[in-house]
């Protein structure tokens, strides 16, 4: 992983995860896709965790598929990220789904901030924030129909929450390129900065310094939107209220707001 992906732990918990295969506008080729699925099991399981920024070192957020990676004589059904397209590696996902899909199943929220191009897959794995921050003149598009493809890097279960169904349509059958702020406009994008690194690092630092569980908590409810009916999701938001309230955090929240002073939360 460490050729490829690069994890820094900053104060207050926040990851500091950035992709750094510069010189190939950090294309994946496998030791980038098995480097991704690196990184998300690591920071899985890393104790302290509140915040992840994810960012591309170089010119890019990420270019994409490496097509040079790409062999002949690969089996139809093999995936460029090893293992077939069918079998379910990961969980829900196979192993190129989940090189996007996995940050959705970070417990803490996770802050993309995109500069340079997000084209293919990279355009998956930007969508899987849970908040995207762009660069004005960032250039993105799903880029799989100009080679006779369809997105599969679990782009089609992650876009339905963010971008109305006709604006998805029309920019998977034409795979048109369009900007950062266009992106924000059409809902690819949450935010458009001139500077997306720092401010996703100032945004990291505002959510690290609320309740942790209740902010995992929050990240439970919202990813349940896409799929569970309104009697799941009311039963959920009363099971996790009843985990954090009166417990000492989120006490700590109460008396840190009226006293004027930085949280201490235990994690």
């Amino acid at each position: 992983m460490k050729d490829r992906i690069s994890i820094t732990m900053l104060e207050d918990g926040i990851a500091d995860v950035r992709l750094i295969r510069a010189d190939k506008m950090n294309a994946l080729d496998p030791a980038m896709w098995s480097a991704l699925a690196e990184a998300v099991d690591d920071l899985k399981a890393r104790q302290g965790l509140r915040v992840v920024v994810l960012s591309g070192e170089g010119r890019a957020f990420c270019a994409g598929l490496d097509l040079s990676s790409l062999s002949n004589d690969r089996d139809p059904g093999a995936s460029s990220a090893g293992g077939t397209l069918s079998d379910r590696t990961r969980g829900i996902a196979n192993n190129a789904q989940y090189a996007a899909w996995g940050w959705r199943e970070i417990p803490v929220p996770v802050i993309a901030a995109v500069h340079g191009v997000a084209f293919g897959a990279g355009s998956q794995i930007m969508a899987a924030a849970d908040i995207r921050i762009v660069h004005p003149d960032t250039r993105i598009a799903i880029m799989e129909m100009r080679w006779g493809l369809v997105p599969d890097v679990a782009g089609m279960a992650l876009w339905r929450t963010q971008v109305a169904d006709d604006v998805l349509r029309e920019m998977i059958y034409t795979n048109r390129e369009f900007t950062g702020s266009e992106a924000k406009i059409l809902g690819f994008a949450t935010h458009v900065s001139d500077e997306p690194l720092a401010k996703a690092m100032e945004l990291a630092q505002v959510i690290a310094n609320k309740n942790p569980h209740a902010i995992r908590g929050a990240k439970r409810l919202c990813n349940m939107l896409a799929h569970a009916s309104d009697a799941e999701i009311l039963q959920a938001e009363s099971d996790e209220q009843v985990k954090v309230i009166r417990t000492p955090n989120q006490m700590e929240a109460v008396m840190a707001h009226m006293q004027k002073r930085k949280p201490n939360f235990a994690d």
